[in-house]
């Protein structure tokens, strides 16, 4: 058996149009699906440009209540101008970035509550 990546984790939200347009808009993901899935409901997916892994907003689970996903893991290579910019854009930061031994990170929620970690990793020591 052999997993290679991960591709889609569900983030339950309450408005899907509202999270599609927070995700798209000013985290600057990629819209990679909106179509009809089941009667009444829409797959919404969006992620990282150029990431293999994304995020469907989901609204069709009972046991994933809107906002009930936390410690998602955005990585990126800048993250004192990645902070600015989306602060800019309108994410609320829980507080400044802070160190780590793993590296630098700061959270943040989206409208619906559910967490997100955008972290810059330390990497490993050389051997």
């Amino acid at each position: 058996m052999a997993i290679d990546h991960l591709s889609v984790v569900s983030v339950p939200v309450s408005d899907q149009e509202r999270a599609k347009s927070f995700y798209t808009e000013t985290l600057g993901f990629e819209l990679l699906a909106d179509s009809p899935f089941g009667e009444g409901q829409r797959w919404i997916q969006v992620g990282p440009k150029g990431s293999a892994a994304s995020v469907t907003l989901v609204t069709w689970f009972e046991t994933m209540p809107a906002g009930s996903t936390k410690g998602i893991v955005l990585e990126c290579d800048d993250l004192d101008g990645t902070y600015q910019e989306l602060t800019a854009r309108g994410v609320h930061f829980d507080g400044p970035v802070q160190e780590a031994p793993w590296g630098r990170f700061a959270t943040f929620e989206d409208p619906d509550g559910n967490g997100w970690v955008l972290q810059a990793s330390t990497p490993p020591p050389r051997a």
